[in-house]
């Protein structure tokens, strides 16, 4: 009996550590080698603080499903080391959690530990406490810099091995990387920008990892490690050595948000023919940056007024749902691409001319065996092309996938995924929360006794170590009752500030408000304000939204007021920038932690019938029951200004609907020829930027939910919604003469002869609940205003029983099996359908 339960735990043991196998990762001049074997890999950026724990299982899965083989992730020093010495690696910050859930799901991590990270996260990353050490230059050589950022390195390292979490201990790390788009700034470090470069290398590497080391934007990156491509395209870019592989670390799917701005996203059809001609021109690992962007919680965004959504168009959206058709469309991409796999690792390509923009990239094994890409890279004009004695017809900025040089099994710009239609605002069911508000004024300059004086004007940073956004300027303004008529004097007031924004009060009454923007947050706040005979206060709120990320030196940016003049009706001018100052950092609230559950019933929270509105520097607060469902829930703040919003004493970021986007420079259906820019497709042009910001089911309670809002130029708490998301529209359009799916093909049949299939899937957990347009043969229209065309048959009944009451269903398109409403008219499938939780 004890042999066999011996046996038995001897069996689960090693079924249990089978996963633990050493891997070994080495590279060529064609790819990553994993264990022996050339590799194409597919990469997704996933970035475990900017979601929950929680979440993390499902959108790892949701990637693989896409098509990824890898995850990568930043490591973030300034929530890992929040002072130094003392390490937090819990809740959202868990990465050794993360790296073992990537594992679990049977992919690859790359860990981008830097320590810089950029990522439009505060101070790209960097801790305060780093910028506070006397003699310390960032990023250069600099014996203070380079000592903290080795320890950090070796802290991180060592956290990974002693997890047994690098490919060679039998964990899923197959890639590391050593600071982030150094190449962008190095020329204005001179010489110690080079010796830096040369140190970072020679200590990644003497860490011994046993797995390789990446530089992305570094063409000098010392031997061994390899220099990667960052960009919308890569197809052109090669490596600084003949021995390296072709490799993209950062491919992005959209782009950023910033207040203020217009919201960018980036055409599927361009994504997808970016990622088509690298593998057509060598690459053989690509990376999405973003694949999940998530949400920047709390203060992490970075700056200046970088937005709290992270959606980054990307394919899985900000609340974990999927993209489509960007998701879809780019998954039927990779399965293309993977079909092509052991023919780009182990073959060099040939190269043809097929016309003017056009050209084929071929692969072979032997003349009878190869795969081919044909590439049209014209902005504007379609083609039809001879390849191999047969013909082939490529749409402008377009690539097209022949695993066996034959067949064409995926075109960059035939989209047949189907489409959510997440901006519809059916799809979401709205709440109120309680009518019941309390409410807290916030006290106008000096609060408490901890301010302090100083002669002139103080940088913010600085002063306030990032313990808060907001630092009082307060002074005073003596008028001679002798030189006032009338008891008051109108006079000017120029106010210019490095950023990001400041409110102006003058007697303790607010005159005005300014700011910057993302590409220039220094400003001017110019007002005229009457001064009485005898003392005047002004009271300059200064504030900052995300200290800077990027560029050269930008540790050292600073922010808050450098000048203050007073000009009288006269002409003359009164400096009072070097006068005697008194300065509070923070705010009340902030240090009465009105945020925090336990500050609920406090008596400082004022109750009335008559709710403040429209007034500045104003916390309120209310309970809430949590939404029914599963679904995504995000408070709607767009009857607010600018401020801060709390669940449960979680921070769910900034918002600012107050700062309109320009009204002009959007198209909602921009053409995705041509080359690409973050400032080409643009929506929701003079709206905010955000309106609904992103509560994490898991910071809800079952029962009652406190909502905490911090208010700082006037907004409605009475407008504010919560919506949740327990439905979604999804549609396709598939016509007879689409391609069939790519993973349908099969080596060596006519897949020419198969027939197109319109899939529908609903998100996970979810199912079909009706069939709201059904259409087969000249539908008009997009997706979310399809209609039937002049050619039409009503195949609702088959769709029905195909598809209702599943998660997912797939339908031929064809006349044989639809019925032929108009012989010899090519014709197309249109279904929109309703899923519910």
């Amino acid at each position: 009996m004890f042999n066999v339960l011996f046996l038995s735990i001897l069996l689960f043991q090693g079924n249990f550590c089978r996963t633990a196998v050493s891997t070994s990762v080495v590279y060529d001049s064609k790819a990553l080698v994993i264990d022996g074997k050339r590799r194409i890999l597919q990469s997704g950026s996933v970035h475990y603080p900017r979601s929950t724990p929680e979440l993390w299982p499902e959108i790892i899965r949701k990637a693989k499903e896409g098509g990824l083989d890898v995850i990568e992730t930043y490591v973030f020093w300034n929530y890992h080391e929040p002072v130094r010495g003392e390490y937090y690696f819990g809740g959202r910050f868990d990465l050794v959690r993360f790296v073992k859930e990537v594992h679990a799901a049977g992919l690859f991590v790359h860990l981008r530990i830097g320590p810089y990270a950029c990522a439009e996260w505060n101070y790209g990353g960097f801790p305060m406490w780093l910028h506070f050490i006397p003699g310390i230059q960032f990023r250069t050589s600099n014996n203070l810099f380079k000592g903290e950022m080795e320890r950090f390195l070796v802290k991180i390292v060592n956290l990974m091995k002693d997890e047994n979490l690098f490919a060679t201990q039998g964990g899923p790390i197959i890639l590391a990387q050593v600071e982030n788009e150094y190449g962008n700034v190095e020329g204005s470090y001179g010489v110690a920008g080079v010796l830096y470069v040369k140190w970072a290398a020679e200590t990644a590497v003497g860490l011994n990892t046993t797995v390789p080391w990446v530089m992305c934007q570094q063409e000098d990156a010392p031997d061994p490690i390899i220099n990667t491509c960052n960009g919308f395209y890569c197809d052109r870019w090669s490596p600084n050595s003949p021995f390296k592989p072709k490799m993209w670390t950062e491919n992005y799917a959209g782009w950023f948000l910033s207040f203020g701005y217009a919201v960018p996203f980036r055409p599927v059809e361009d994504l997808a023919f970016a990622v088509a001609r690298f593998f057509e021109t060598g690459g053989t690992f690509q990376n999405y940056y973003m694949y999940f962007g998530g949400t920047n919680f709390g203060r992490t965004a970075g700056g200046p007024l970088i937005a709290t959504s992270y959606d980054y168009d990307a394919p899985i959206n900000e609340y974990g749902y999927i993209n489509q058709p960007k998701w879809g469309h780019l998954r039927d991409l990779h399965i293309a691409v993977k079909k092509c796999e052991e023919h780009l690792v182990n073959a060099n390509a040939t190269q043809i001319s097929l016309g003017q923009n056009l050209e084929a990239h071929v692969y072979y094994k032997s003349f009878n065996d190869c795969a081919a890409f044909l590439a049209n890279y014209d902005s504007s004009s379609n083609a039809t092309v001879n390849f191999r004695g047969r013909s082939y017809f490529l749409p402008a900025w377009s690539v097209s996938i022949l695993p066996d040089c034959v067949n064409v099994i995926f075109n960059t710009a035939k989209v047949v995924s189907q489409v959510t239609l997440d901006d519809d605002s059916s799809i979401w069911d709205v709440t109120m929360p309680s009518s019941s508000w309390s409410w807290y004024k916030e006290k106008v300059g000096i609060w408490s006794n901890n301010s302090f004086e100083a002669s002139g004007l103080l940088e913010q940073i600085n002063t306030t170590k990032d313990s808060s956004d907001f630092l009082w300027y307060t002074t005073s303004i003596n008028v001679d009752e002798k030189t006032v008529e009338n008891q008051t004097k109108e006079v000017g007031l120029l106010i210019m500030s490095l950023g990001h924004a400041a409110f102006l009060f003058v007697n303790k009454k607010p005159v005005g408000f300014s700011y910057g923007n993302h590409d220039d947050a220094s400003f001017t706040l110019t007002a005229k304000i009457n001064l009485h005979s005898g003392n005047n206060t002004l009271d300059v709120l200064s504030m900052m939204i995300g200290l800077q990320n990027y560029g050269p030196w930008f540790d050292i940016q600073g922010a808050g007021l450098y000048s203050v003049i007073l000009m009288d009706l006269e002409g003359s001018k009164a400096d009072l920038s070097n006068m005697q100052w008194t300065y509070q950092v923070g705010l009340e609230g902030e240090f009465l932690e009105l945020e925090n559950v336990s500050m609920a019933n406090s008596s400082v929270w004022i109750q009335g019938s008559a709710i403040p509105t429209n007034q500045s520097l104003l916390w309120y607060k209310t309970v809430f029951d949590a939404p029914e469902g599963n679904g995504p829930v995000a408070l709607n703040l767009s009857g607010m200004g600018k401020g801060q919003a709390w669940i449960n004493g979680q921070s769910i970021g900034r918002y600012w609907s107050s700062n309109l986007s320009p009204s002009n420079g959007c198209s909602e259906n921009c053409d995705y020829r041509g080359t690409y820019n973050a400032g080409k497709c643009l929506k929701k042009c003079g709206q905010p930027a955000q309106t609904l910001y992103h509560i994490p089911r898991p910071w809800l309670n079952p029962g009652k939910n406190l909502l905490v809002i911090h208010e700082e130029l006037g907004g409605d708490p009475s407008t504010i919604s919560l919506v949740a998301q327990n439905r979604q529209r999804i549609c396709n359009r598939v016509s007879e003469t689409d391609l069939p799916p790519a993973d349908t093909w099969e080596s060596g049949e006519d897949f020419a002869s198969r027939i197109p299939e319109l899939r529908l899937t609903c998100e996970t957990g979810w199912r079909i609940a009706s069939i709201r347009f059904a259409s087969f043969g000249t539908p008009e229209g997009n997706c979310g205003a399809v209609k039937q065309g002049t050619c039409h048959t009503d195949v609702s009944s088959i769709v029905h029983k195909a598809c209702v009451g599943k998660s997912g269903c797939s339908i031929p398109v064809s006349g044989a099996e639809l019925g032929d409403p108009c012989p010899n008219v090519a014709k197309t499938l249109a279904v929109e359908a309703l899923c519910t939780a």
